[in-house]
């Protein structure tokens, strides 16, 4: 594609001599703007990436794929049978949801209240993955199961007795009061999602329906599927079948946070390209410099025999190879950086005792981050074609360059 006279040429270009010291500093520039756009852009999105799929993670792990919820008539066994026949691979449980308010040690809490069938576990396995102290054994009648940060906020541990408040009013002698129970701690999760640690609850199925004065008619019926991305198909075979039931994923429950994140993302990678856009602009400027110093030289190898579009490619050349190779290099400190992005934030907010990544603003614990092949070859692409653009433009100038003018102004 260039042949070694213009490699040469090239080569040349871009090692200007000590009198041309400017051109090494707008070459710099060049490189480096274009080196730290196309790392920071990597390393912003592996960030979001990562985001977003631990959120998701999370999120799956603790709620149902789909949730069947009764109006005024009840689940009944029959629609729970013919379901399961229907739809074979599908996992299904029963559950209660409802709000209450913990009470210990003078601290009141609002919180949400899980209500789970201890002998359907295995269809909450996150669940089980991420209890970090006491027993699913343990998790029977009157017991309860709470979050990492709940528990230190309330000073509570394993067998420490907790008392929590219904949302459901219930008649007493001095009136209508909200239900009170006292239930005992069986077990403490951590599941790195802080929102979750902090104000979800577990109960077994019928402590959740006595607590709530609920009855069988109220149980929601909960469905796990393989693909989760499958949800909204299997929601809308089963709302067209059973209108007299409330049917919703888990993408209703979280359309609007996931579609934030989604054009949150996209305005990142638009505002963060400009960094790139601008460093292409140091290359415009340092080849137009660079033809100008070049003009005799440029004139003389014309008249030598070589062609204009031999001399324009090899300005072509030089621009272009400063952006591949900061290109290149932006990759790779991208991606080191992305890959140990969690260690350098350990180690900076330590170096300077601040906390950079709060969970209690961001949800999780750690910073995520998920190099995406896909995004990097683009970012990779987008950024050569910026180069190439740029290296274009002013090689093109060449092309309208008279060579009796260009020698006789020297």
């Amino acid at each position: 594609m260039f042949t070694k006279a213009e490699r040469l040429i090239s080569f040349r270009n871009l090692k200007p001599k000590k009198k041309e010291g400017f051109l090494k500093v707008i070459s710099a520039f060049s490189f480096l703007g274009i080196m730290l756009g196309v790392a920071i852009l990597i390393i912003v999105m592996s960030v979001m990436n990562g985001f977003r799929t631990d959120l998701t993670n999370k999120i799956l792990g603790f709620n149902p794929h789909i949730v069947i919820q009764p109006y005024e008539q009840g689940i009944d066994e029959i629609f729970k049978n013919n379901l399961k026949k229907k739809y074979k691979n599908l996992k299904f449980s029963e559950s209660y949801n409802g709000e209450g308010v913990v009470m210990t040690n003078n601290t009141v809490k609002g919180i949400l209240i899980k209500g789970i069938k201890s002998e359907k576990l295995d269809n909450y396995l996150f669940i089980k993955e991420k209890l970090i102290e006491g027993s699913f054994d343990n998790f029977t009648k009157d017991r309860i199961i709470l979050g990492k940060e709940l528990a230190i906020s309330l000073d509570l541990k394993i067998g420490d007795q907790i008392n929590l408040m219904s949302s459901t009013f219930v008649g007493t002698p001095l009136g209508a009061l909200p239900k009170q129970q006292t239930f005992i701690i069986a077990g403490v999760f951590n599941s790195g999602f802080y929102e979750f640690d902090q104000n979800v609850v577990f109960l077994n199925l019928e402590d959740s329906l006595s607590f709530f004065e609920k009855t069988k008619k109220d149980i929601n019926l909960d469905i796990t599927l393989k693909d989760p991305l499958d949800a909204d198909f299997f929601k809308k075979e089963i709302e067209e079948n059973n209108e007299n039931f409330y049917v919703y994923s888990w993408t209703d429950l979280n359309r609007s946070f996931f579609d934030a994140l989604k054009v949150e993302r996209n305005v990142m990678f638009i505002i963060l390209t400009l960094i790139i856009i601008v460093a292409a602009f140091n290359i415009i400027s340092g080849l137009n410099i660079l033809i100008k110093n070049k003009t005799k030289e440029i004139a003389i190898l014309r008249t030598l025999g070589l062609s204009k579009l031999s001399i324009t490619k090899s300005f072509f050349l030089t621009g272009f190879t400063i952006g591949l190779f900061a290109t290149i290099t932006g990759v790779i400190l991208g991606v080191s950086f992305s890959f140990y992005i969690e260690e350098i934030r350990v180690f900076i907010s330590t170096l300077f005792n601040l906390e950079i990544f709060p969970a209690e603003i961001y949800f999780l614990d750690e910073m995520p981050s998920e190099i995406s092949f896909f995004s990097i070859a683009t970012i990779f692409l987008f950024s050569l074609a910026i180069s190439a653009l740029a290296s274009l433009i002013p090689a093109m100038v060449i092309s309208k360059m008279e060579i009796t003018k260009a020698l006789k102004y020297e």
